[in-house]
């Protein structure tokens, strides 16, 4: 080995790590590696995109109340209702019409029960069972209407009056058999009768089925509103 080569070694420093020696230009190559490698993680994470903040605002919207279509069950039963109103209201107009041609009719029966009486006796009374059933028919109707138009805006325990409404009827389609819908006068009033009876049965029937049912119990139907879109809701 040369002087000029045991001169250079002797310049170099070095430092022990771990039994091995290391030289000044190596540590100084692993500290720009290092710092090189913070630079690159500094500049990535400036690079990186924020996440994005949440809204202080909900997008759905907060729920508004809608009209929404009701179930097919809930309009066949309110179509079968406006025909059980129909039938009874042309029910009521022809027993007015025929009151007083008919009443010599249920003046005979009235003679059957007891034939002793006076003819004023008689005629008073028919004239009483004619008026009666024609009252009873109008206020059958009327609480038809109400309690079709409380069905509509989903009132609770409708259906109740509706049952009412219809054993109602029925008293009185056999009353009218007995008393009023007998010759060929009569006869007429019955079928209008049992029509209204039949009509309003189908409608209380699909008044029972379970979206008519769910229906009502909801009360009224809630949607959210979304910008630029539809109102939603459940029916």
């Amino acid at each position: 080995m040369t002087n000029s080569d045991q001169n250079d070694k002797s310049n170099t420093p070095t430092v022990a790590l771990v039994g091995k020696p290391v030289t000044l230009s190596a540590i100084r190559r692993a500290e720009a590696q290092r710092i090189a490698a913070e630079r690159a993680a500094a500049e990535a994470d400036a690079n990186r995109e924020a996440p994005p903040r949440p809204g202080l605002t909900d997008p759905t919207g907060a729920p508004v109340v809608v009209a929404l279509p009701p179930p097919v069950t809930v309009r066949f039963s309110q179509f079968f209702w406006i025909l059980s109103l129909l039938a009874g209201a042309i029910g009521v107009v022809y027993l007015f019409i025929i009151r007083k041609p008919h009443l010599e009719a249920i003046v005979a029966i009235v003679k059957e029960v007891d034939p002793a009486r006076a003819e004023e006796t008689y005629t008073t009374v028919a004239d009483i069972i004619s008026w009666s059933l024609f009252g009873v028919l109008v206020a059958v109707l009327l609480v038809q209407v109400t309690a079709l138009v409380s069905y509509a805006n989903r009132r609770p325990s409708i259906r109740w009056w509706m049952l009412g409404t219809l054993v109602v009827l029925v008293g009185v389609f056999f009353a009218a058999r007995e008393l009023v819908a007998f010759g060929d006068r009569g006869v007429p009033i019955a079928y209008l009768l049992a029509a209204q009876i039949a009509l309003l049965v189908l409608g209380f029937l699909f008044a029972l089925l379970p979206p008519a049912l769910r229906w009502t119990a909801r009360g009224h139907d809630v949607a959210h509103r979304i910008t630029g879109e539809k109102i939603t809701g459940r029916s």
